[in-house]
């Protein structure tokens, strides 16, 4: 089973580890690193990426015409999607650890900072009654 771990920040400042003392976000860039190298050997990682500051994104619809209409940005957003995990593992139980792991992240003076993860099943399809 596939699950895709969203990783969620504080929309308070773009990137709020951009205030932290230089040691500090050299040691949660270590953590990250370390832990992506984890998920590796064990055969659990199938993709995962930092995200751009959200004064980087729009959001895209068509128009009437098919063209692209872009919206944004949305710098007041109370929270946005950092980066994000995709892991094959053989149960729910396991994404959650996994989840938990990376939300214990080092922040200011080394303290666990116990952000919120998303974890959500990757389907690799419509459930069997929608298909004919």
């Amino acid at each position: 089973m596939k699950y895709m771990l969203m990783m969620n920040a504080s929309g308070k400042v773009a990137y709020q580890i951009q205030t932290w003392p230089i040691e500090d976000i050299k040691a949660h860039m270590a953590f990250m690193g370390n832990f992506g190298k984890k998920l590796k050997e064990s055969g659990e990682w199938v993709d995962g990426q930092g995200l751009a500051a959200p004064d980087q994104a729009k959001l895209v619809r068509a128009g009437k015409d098919g063209r692209p209409i872009t919206d944004g940005v949305f710098p007041e957003s109370k929270e946005f999607l950092a980066g994000f995990w995709v892991v094959e593992v053989p149960s729910p139980e396991r994404a959650y650890e996994i989840a938990a792991e990376a939300s214990a992240a080092p922040g200011p003076g080394g303290a666990p900072l116990n952000m919120p993860i998303e974890v959500r099943e990757v389907q690799c399809g419509p459930p069997p009654e929608f298909t004919s």
